[in-house]
């Protein structure tokens, strides 16, 4: 059973940074699974906004390349998501997952929220 915990969220300024972290845990295969970020806003679907696969091929969504960095660290098991240049429909819960064996696994999510 693989657990996901992120943090790293919070309150920031237009413009401002913020770095979300999701260690995982729970599985033998983590270090070959994609692991994903994704985020959902207030009356809006949950989009994918990055992913990074066991190998280190990463994929962004259009709005937040070059702002955005997705990045891992397999010997502890955990994904970062470096997050520059804050706009305000940024704003959103975000959540990491893995899908490991047929079984999509999320996070408890995090709120970033980009308001002055």
């Amino acid at each position: 059973q693989v657990q996901l915990l992120e943090s790293g969220g919070g309150l920031v300024q237009p413009g401002g940074s913020l770095r979300l972290s999701c260690a995982a845990s729970g599985s033998t295969l983590i270090r070959f699974l994609t692991m994903a970020w994704y985020r959902q806003a207030p009356g809006k679907q949950r989009e994918l906004v990055a992913d990074i696969t066991g190998g280190g091929s990463t994929y962004y969504k259009d709005s937040v390349k070059g702002r955005f960095t997705v990045s891992r660290d397999n010997a502890k098991g955990t994904t970062y998501l470096q997050m520059n240049s804050l706009k305000a429909e940024d704003t959103a819960v975000y959540y990491c997952s893995i899908h490991d064996r047929g079984t999509d696994y999320w996070g408890q999510g995090t709120q970033v929220t980009v308001s002055s």
